[in-house]
């Protein structure tokens, strides 16, 4: 039988499970439906950029036939010394395409391009890939390198993608990895080879199934599990999760004498027995004597950008392009809206963003925010940018009260709540079957993730497509923060 054809990111995603293989070729409609867009247009952005490090280069379009491919390389292999982009390789029915090639008239060097700040070990099985297809084909390798983000990296007014980008060789890990990458290849082909469409391999579920990326097929393989299952316990570390899992103790049932944490316990509890709401009334009634008028409700949402976008910022670093923000001015009075959405070609968004809060943020009242580390932290970001806002940032910092706290802390807990304090479980665990307050009721954007890709995607978009997102991004953010509105009143409720 033929050896299977077997390119960089499959071989990878065998090191990982051999059974991913089996269910991208027989099952593929079994995989979730992940939505990696964004995560994938970073990627080709950074390795776009990055194709530009050595200077002029040709490049290989990734969109033409794998032979045809391989045939232009093989043609400007011929034209050294120079650069080739996507330069494509085949060995044995092992195929790679080198992110960047250096061709010199001695040999040949692979920089393999992430978009990660740091090197994983599966960066590692990846390049060594390529090197073992090189080699093999009968070139002279010289060298393999990583090339990766550099989030220390603080941007000009210019990009020195120099500077942005980490070079790091790792020629002796690759030639290290050889024997292992022959002998996985041949184990690859020998299980395929086992596994027909009928024959489908055993499911082991381990640590791999989360690592180095989570497996979509986690769902299919875990589908006879009892629900709820170990798997569900929320806060408990994946290690913990599959010592017990491989101990037999799987299912709530299972699990409920466990010398375990007493949260897990309980969530075990009162999902097995049912139980009514948890209210201490004391921890909470602390918490709302603590609130002074007015009450400002406010939620941000942030973008992150592999390559710096803006002046002063970082690669990945939070940047606060919106806010909803709920006024409860006194006692009884009545609910004011206000709201702010940078425009997608403003280039002094984070600055603009903090002016428009401290504008709508001018008197001492408690700032109330569901998970007080992340706006705090953006807001320590900001008077670090911004000498002159960091008083301003730190006053409101000051008046923060985290409504997320009671919940954390579990004085008001509830089966729904399914061990989670996170808004998007405790809100329908308070409000069940509200329409008005059900994220999935939203017309576009319906989670913090896809309101940053939505931001990010403006840009690309027509002038009647941005109108129709930023309804989406105004409409998604204003519940977030009436969301935080209905939770006070609902703690108000069950202390009263």
């Amino acid at each position: 039988m033929d050896k299977i054809f077997l390119s960089k990111s499959s071989y990878c995603k065998c090191v990982q499970c051999q059974k991913i293989l089996w269910l991208d070729k027989y099952k593929p409609g079994l995989a979730a439906d992940e939505n990696n867009e964004s995560a994938l247009k970073k990627g080709r952005e950074v390795g776009e950029l990055a194709k530009k490090l050595f200077g002029e280069y040709e490049d290989i379009p990734i969109d033409e036939n794998i032979s045809v491919r391989i045939k232009k390389t093989q043609e400007l292999l011929k034209n050294k010394p120079n650069i080739i982009t996507e330069a494509s390789f085949s060995f044995d029915n092992n195929f790679c395409s080198v992110d960047i090639l250096k061709n010199d008239s001695d040999g040949v060097e692979i920089y393999e391009v992430k978009s990660s700040t740091k090197i994983k070990d599966v960066f590692l099985d990846d390049v060594s890939y390529q090197y073992f297809v090189l080699s093999n084909s009968g070139l002279t390798v010289k060298k393999a390198c990583i090339v990766y983000i550099n989030n220390e990296y603080i941007r000009g007014k210019d990009l020195d993608i120099t500077q942005l980008f980490n070079i790091e060789d790792v020629t002796d890990a690759v030639l290290e990895k050889q024997d292992e990458i022959r002998e996985n290849i041949g184990r690859i082909n020998d299980f395929m080879q086992e596994h027909d469409k009928e024959n489908e391999p055993e499911t082991v579920l381990e640590k791999k199934c989360f690592d180095p990326y989570s497996c979509e097929y986690w769902d299919y393989c875990t589908r006879d599990l009892p629900k709820p299952n170990v798997f569900d316990i929320a806060g408990m570390q994946r290690r913990s999760k599959f010592k017990k899992y491989n101990e037999g103790k799987i299912s709530f049932e299972d699990l409920e004498n466990e010398d375990i944490n007493a949260k897990y316990l309980e969530q075990i509890d009162f999902e097995l027995n049912n139980r009514e709401a948890k209210i201490e009334k004391g921890a909470i009634e602390e918490l709302l004597d603590s609130l002074k008028y007015p009450l400002y409700f406010i939620d941000y949402e942030t973008c992150q950008y592999a390559i710096p976008e803006f002046e002063a910022t970082k690669a990945y670093q939070q940047i606060p392009f919106q806010y909803s923000l709920h006024i409860i001015r006194e006692e009884g009075g009545f609910l004011e809206h206000k709201e702010y959405l940078a425009e997608a070609e403003d280039e002094d968004i984070i600055r603009n963003f903090a002016l428009s809060m401290i504008g709508d943020l001018p008197e001492d009242g408690s700032v109330i925010v569901y998970n007080k580390g992340f706006e705090a932290s953006r807001n320590r970001e900001i008077g670090e940018m911004y000498p002159d806002l960091k008083d301003e940032m730190e006053r409101i910092n000051g008046n923060m009260v985290d409504l997320m706290v009671p919940f954390r802390q579990r004085n008001y807990y509830t089966k729904e709540m399914k061990g989670s304090y996170s808004i998007k479980y405790v809100l329908p665990a308070l409000y069940p079957d509200d329409p008005e307050l059900d994220y999935v009721n939203l017309p576009l954007v319906h989670n913090g993730g896809e309101a940053s890709e939505a931001f990010l995607s403006l840009k690309d978009k027509t002038p009647e497509e941005q109108v129709e997102i930023r309804q989406g991004l105004l409409k998604y953010c204003k519940l977030d923060t009436y969301a935080m509105v209905k939770i006070l009143e609902k703690l108000r409720d069950v202390t009263s």
